[in-house]
């Protein structure tokens, strides 16, 4: 069950590593518990419910897997800014097509983005 005390995770869910790659880092914070993963691709279909949750308010963080910048567009498509935006590429990855990123890459972002929610102020909420 959703936890709206939590972040919204949106991420890429394109065809190169790096897009796969930010997917599968937003599925692992959702079922860590660390943020909710809600669907940009319903976002930037326009679907009301989706549409209405990423402007709620909460914090956000954006995952997009290269400078396309897809994540980023379908929120702004809606006036929805992330509080926090990262695109994978930018972490020495190189997009590239019929193949997956390495578990250790996936692991130590993974790690990253968990210390990231857990400190940035924008992800906590005080008690």
């Amino acid at each position: 069950m959703p936890d709206s005390a939590l972040p919204l995770v949106y991420s890429c869910s394109g065809c190169s590593n790096v897009a796969q790659l930010a997917n599968t880092l937003a599925l692992r914070l959702d079922r860590a518990g660390l943020a909710e993963m809600s669907c940009i691709a319903g976002v930037g279909g326009g679907v009301p419910s989706l549409v209405n949750k990423a402007r709620s308010g909460r914090p956000i963080l954006a995952l997009d897997g290269c400078p396309l910048h897809c994540v980023r567009g379908c929120l702004a498509q809606h006036g929805v800014d992330a509080d926090v935006h990262l695109t994978l590429s930018h972490y020495g990855l190189r997009k590239r097509y019929g193949e997956d990123c390495r578990d250790e890459d996936a692991d130590a972002l993974f790690d990253e983005l968990s210390h990231l929610i857990a400190s940035d102020h924008r992800f906590t909420q005080p008690a």
